[in-house]
């Protein structure tokens, strides 16, 4: 191919845009009169922003009532109507209160009574020894909030009122009342359950006496917002496994957020999981949302800018009222998304976690994680991945001496193949018609070699599945590896490659070669099999750029995936390669297959199968066609 040098336009061409570029950066350049009256401005903003809040702490600020004291509780009550008698309590302050056992730490806000933060004690975020324990909400990134529509028309946040907190201790379980009074005995109340090593948080939502102060006549809405945080090595890979999971009708799994924006309106919603790839935060309530509102956002337009969030999650869902009251049994999950962790509260919270549909699935399910639990439970977990794939391979192993003895015997048939094709050269129906019959005399099924490898394929796809999702992977050692669930890197680049990174990752590498080496050991008898048809495209060329594509694939989509899987792929085609050649030189004897398929085409010619019946009947009824249209 020519090599493409540059011209002098070119040169030329590539001064002027930069020229032009720096031309316009100058030109919007702003003038020094411009910067001050935009400071001036940004000022002048900033200070009413802070008298607007002075005026609401002031509107908010907790006093105790006292006797005879009706002045403060009139003016509240123009503002805050029946939930003006909460904003006079002495709960009415910004404090929270923390439960917390070996596993989380929730932090509940007396202003609008929901969790302001939720960490996990026994991980760290983006590395081991990080120092940084994850939190999924933290820092203001989260809310829930009920849109309260009173009797005298007004419209309430919760997320803005104050709950008085109330923490006691039954048995081994720390429960945490929060409510929102209009008077001593009406209030709205948040009641959290948290039990001894446990993910899960009790939720109950419920109201007393409030019917005469909130309009009871429609639903009121619960709103959960969540910015998720970033907690992993890659943002670009943790951002392609963070989505937004429900469950609804008849225990129907769906997700959204795989683009840069996704929305949907499920019925019946049982749970909504604000997932991250390796952590998740869940609410669940066991009288289903007659219908929810989802909607999730990707914050990461740049990956060198955005670093702190990967999307913003949104969840809109009526609470209705039963008898006046709201009654609503409930609870919170944050923790691990872990299949094993989260299939142990039989909830099919499970479901999340992205095995695979079908049979991808099933294999996932039932074999790959029961299979490599076992192993990760005794020995390391890059120990583990190398036995466990040696365990498939070799249960793979009759299907893989399936396909190369068809592939053989193919091989033994091509000079006769070839010589039906040079004789019918004019006719590619009769020629079709001679080859069948040659396959069914020498006793060769020609899908022989193709069913093995339709086989294999379910198990291949189910590992692109399993290995992402494998939460016991996450910043597990092995060899160079520092993290197998995320990239290997050797070698930090000093600029960033498009579709490959800025990194070089070591797996993937290894990987690439064995797949090159593989190809290029089983290309030459898939060519020798499969003769090229009239009118079909050369496979053998096709082959010969595959074995150099499909490495340079493993290089560019493998190098930002974790190293589990390319380990995993890795070791497979090794094995394969060996299997390979232990089949081609000790195994499969070509001259036996010759002397048998010269055998078998001087017996009488077996009764072909259905599905060659089938096609010969197709062939003559062509021809039959032919011969007709020709006259």
């Amino acid at each position: 191919m020519e090599e493409k040098k540059l011209d002098l336009n070119s040169i030329i061409g590539m001064l002027l845009i930069v020229g032009i570029f720096f031309w316009m950066m100058y030109q919007n350049k702003p003038s020094e009169a411009q910067i001050a009256a935009e400071k001036a401005k940004k000022e002048l903003v900033a200070k009413e922003a802070n008298a607007k809040a002075a005026a609401s702490k002031q509107i908010v600020t907790p006093t105790a009532i006292v006797a005879g004291d009706s002045t403060q509780l009139a003016q509240l009550q123009k503002t805050l109507g029946g939930f003006a008698y909460s904003a006079t309590l002495p709960s009415a302050k910004n404090d929270v209160t923390t439960i917390e056992n070996d596993f989380v730490v929730l932090k509940i806000a007396n202003k609008g009574g929901y969790i302001v933060e939720a960490t996990l004690k026994n991980f760290e975020k983006f590395e081991k020894k990080s120092g940084q324990l994850v939190s999924l909400i933290k820092d203001n990134n989260a809310d829930l909030n009920i849109q309260l529509q009173t009797n005298d028309s007004r419209v309430l946040n919760t997320k803005d009122l104050y709950f008085e907190p109330t923490l006691s201790k039954v048995g081994d379980e720390q429960i945490l009342s929060m409510k929102l009074k209009a008077g001593a005995n009406e209030f709205l109340e948040y009641k959290y359950i948290l039990k001894p090593n446990d993910y899960m948080v009790g939720f109950d939502i419920r109201s007393q006496g409030l019917n005469k102060v909130l309009n009871t006549a429609k639903p009121m809405d619960l709103q959960w917002n969540l910015k998720t945080f970033r907690t992993e090595k890659s943002i670009s890979y943790e951002n392609r496994y963070t989505l937004l999971d429900y469950e609804y009708g008849d225990e129907k799994i769906s997700d959204t957020g795989h683009g840069k924006e996704g929305a949907e309106s499920p019925e019946k919603v049982s749970f909504v999981a604000f997932k991250q790839h390796f952590f998740t935060s869940i609410l669940l309530t066991n009288t289903p949302f007659t219908k929810a509102e989802l909607k999730s956002n990707n914050l990461v337009v740049d990956e060198k800018i955005d670093t702190v969030f990967v999307k913003q999650f949104k969840a809109n869902m009526p609470l209705a009222f039963t008898n006046g009251e709201l009654d609503y049994k409930m609870n919170w999950y944050f923790g691990p998304s872990d299949y094993k962790t989260l299939k142990s509260y039989d909830k099919h919270l499970e479901k999340i976690i992205p095995l695979g549909w079908g049979i991808f699935g099933w294999i996932n399910k039932w074999i790959f994680i029961p299979l490599f639990g076992f192993l990760s439970s005794y020995i390391a977990y890059g120990i583990a991945i190398i036995i466990f794939t040696i365990i498939i391979k070799i249960c793979m192993s009759p299907i893989t001496y399936k396909s190369f003895l068809s592939q053989a015997k193919m091989k033994v048939l091509r000079p006769d193949i070839t010589e039906l094709g040079e004789k019918f050269k004019k006719d590619p129906m009769k020629k079709q018609q001679e080859t069948m019959k040659l396959y069914n005399k020498a006793g060769v099924n020609p899908m022989a070699g193709c069913i093995p490898a339709l086989i294999q394929l379910p198990f291949m796809y189910a590992s692109f599945q399993f290995f992402p999702s494998a939460f016991e992977l996450r910043q597990k050692s092995f060899l160079w590896a520092d993290d197998l669930s995320s990239f290997d890197s050797i070698y930090k680049l000093p600029f960033h490659i498009p579709l490959y990174g800025d990194h070089i990752s070591l797996f993937p590498i290894l990987a690439a070669i064995a797949i090159f080496f593989y190809m290029k050991m089983t290309s030459g008898d898939q060519q020798m099999a499969a003769p090229q048809q009239e009118g079909m495209p050369d496979m053998a060329k096709m082959m010969k750029y595959m074995i150099y594509i499909s490495p340079i694939m493993m290089l560019i989509f493998f190098n930002s995936y974790g190293a589990g899987l390319s380990l995993y792929n890795f070791i497979s085609n090794l094995i394969t390669i060996g299997i390979m050649f232990v089949i081609k030189n000790y195994i499969v004897d070509s001259d036996k297959i010759h002397a048998q398929i010269q055998e078998n085409k001087a017996k009488e010619p077996k009764k072909p199968g259905k599905f060659q019946q089938r096609l010969q009947a197709a062939m003559e009824q062509a021809e039959a066609q032919k011969a007709k249209d020709k006259k």
